[in-house]
């Protein structure tokens, strides 16, 4: 069995499962521009150097205050921590009172039970999933990353935002010239794991344009059976003209 100590200042996992200590340092405001820089220039010192020093046989990863340090045993994983939480007190700093923990990494071959099994980092969530070996058609447990649900509702703020509904003086291809770019950038990063995860937004999406179907037209206000069967049939006829619609997300549209 493996272990890990993450901490909310960087979540990762490599597959190879353990525990994780989550931690999460006091920091300027969130959102401030100088934020990031003075995290990566102060937490290099603080943490980077540090674990190279302490514990240079462990895997690690940071980025801005969110990081991961890769344990072997549950005992390892409650002395990085401790260690951590000492070393953070010598820089005048806190770990996260809630955000820090130990997230034990759960598949096939880790079969243990305990209280937490996933974490976010970057916008994915890392934690067990059921996936199907595509020789052996075996349904298994593995430890992946998926696009994690804060980030799918950050991407239907996005979209919106956009009030496409409303515009209903521009034409359908107007609006995927306008949003393909977006859907591009969370297809080549969010897809790059379990790209099935993102269906939900592509879903939403595809509500969006019926829903702008029904205001722009007007024998179609109030049909959205019949604006949604519209959508339908352009998105099989012109599939390269939306981003998902190339993948085949052509469905759920009303």
């Amino acid at each position: 069995m493996e272990f890990a100590v993450h901490r909310k200042m960087a979540d990762s996992a490599d597959g190879n499962g353990g525990w994780h200590a989550d931690r999460e340092v006091q920091r300027s405001p969130q959102g401030g521009v100088v934020s990031p820089v003075l995290a990566n220039l102060f937490l290099h010192y603080a943490f980077d150097a540090w674990m190279a020093r302490e514990y240079p046989d462990l895997p690690w990863c940071r980025y801005a205050d969110d990081g991961l340090v890769h344990c072997r045993t549950e005992a390892e994983a409650t002395a990085v921590k401790a260690k951590l939480a000492a070393r953070f007190a010598e820089c005048h700093l806190e770990m996260h009172p809630d955000k820090t923990k130990i997230v034990y990494c759960k598949d096939a071959k880790r079969k243990g039970k305990y209280p937490n099994t996933m974490f976010d980092f970057l916008g994915y969530r890392f934690g067990p999933k059921a996936v199907k070996n595509k020789k052996t058609k075996e349904v298994f447990t593995n430890f992946i990353p998926q696009v994690s649900a804060s980030s799918l509702k950050s991407m239907r703020k996005t979209i919106k935002e956009l009030q496409l509904r409303r515009r209903t003086h521009v034409e359908l291809a107007d609006i995927a010239q306008e949003i393909n770019p977006v859907l591009l950038g969370w297809l080549n990063y969010y897809g790059a794991y379990t790209p099935s995860a993102l269906r939900p937004i592509w879903h939403y999406v595809n509500a969006t344009l019926v829903a702008w179907v029904m205001r722009k037209y007007k024998s179609y206000r109030g049909a959205k059976i019949q604006a949604g069967r519209l959508i339908e049939s352009i998105a099989v006829k012109r599939r390269r003209l939306f981003v998902h619609w190339k993948l085949g997300i052509t469905g759920m549209f009303a």
